[in-house]
């Protein structure tokens, strides 16, 4: 068991590295099903594997120009301050309850495949939105961004997963001029901080499996530099399709 641990994390590691998806998206899911890890200790030590992971993948991504951080900066704006709020009211709730878990996989596993579905449908969503967003002020696309990113915080906080998933999704509806690997470096390098506050956040609760995490850490770290340093190199369209892929089996596996 403990070798299928690192392999495990390499994998979800290189898939992080070419889409920006799959550390809560994958690991959690995984952990939970596959190895039987309780949920709340596999969002808590998830959160930590992910922050040490993409800030690999994030120094990787800016070395090779694909991080716009200006939308990263806007982002944590929003992203921050809901996850400090999200860890106090932690505090008071208890997140081993098995029903506030499944309400929360299933809404979850609904906008997995939504978030799918837009992504295959991307050039005719752009060539419909292109005028509108062209067309929007400045100021609106900040706070829309913001907005986002206090939407990335809760659910992150909550259940591990949204940083990749649904932060790039909503990148890619927001600023769909931009290449695709760039959105997906801007989304690594954002979900750094967040993963981190919210796995500390998650430590000082008692959610954290230090043997595991250390385990998921020697295959996640190679796994996503070697992924991004890929991610540039594969056409947009391939890495669209990669991530409608993943997110689909993922999303259906929530909803079982």
């Amino acid at each position: 068991m403990s070798l299928l641990y690192p392999a495990a994390g390499f994998g979800v590691g290189l898939l992080v590295g070419l889409t920006g998806v799959g550390g809560g998206s994958l690991m959690t899911p995984l952990l939970v099903l596959v190895f039987g890890v309780h949920p709340a200790v596999a969002v808590g030590t998830d959160l930590l594997q992910v922050s040490i992971t993409k800030a690999t993948g994030s120094l990787v991504h800016g070395f090779r120009n694909t991080v716009d951080w200006r939308i990263v900066r806007t982002l944590a704006l929003g992203s921050i301050p809901s996850t400090v709020l999200t860890v106090l009211c932690l505090s008071g709730i208890d997140m081993r309850n098995a029903a506030a878990q499944n309400i929360i996989s299933q809404v979850l596993g609904f906008s997995l495949i939504i978030t799918a579905l837009t992504l295959l449908l991307r050039d005719r969503l752009v060539k419909i939105s292109a005028g509108w967003i062209d067309e929007m002020p400045r100021r609106r696309q900040t706070i829309l961004t913001v907005a986002s990113g206090a939407l990335v915080g809760f659910l992150v906080t909550m259940t591990s997963v949204g940083a990749g998933a649904i932060g790039t999704t909503v990148l890619i509806m927001l600023y769909p001029r931009i290449a695709m690997g760039r959105l997906v470096g801007s989304d690594i390098a954002h979900a750094v901080p967040l993963t981190l506050l919210a796995g500390i956040g998650h430590w000082i609760l008692g959610s954290i499996d230090w043997f595991l995490l250390t385990s998921l850490l020697s295959g996640s770290v190679p796994g996503i530099v070697i992924g991004s340093c890929l991610s540039s190199r594969i056409p947009d369209f391939a890495l669209r399709w990669i991530l409608a892929v993943t997110l689909v089996i993922v999303g259906s596996r929530m909803l079982i």
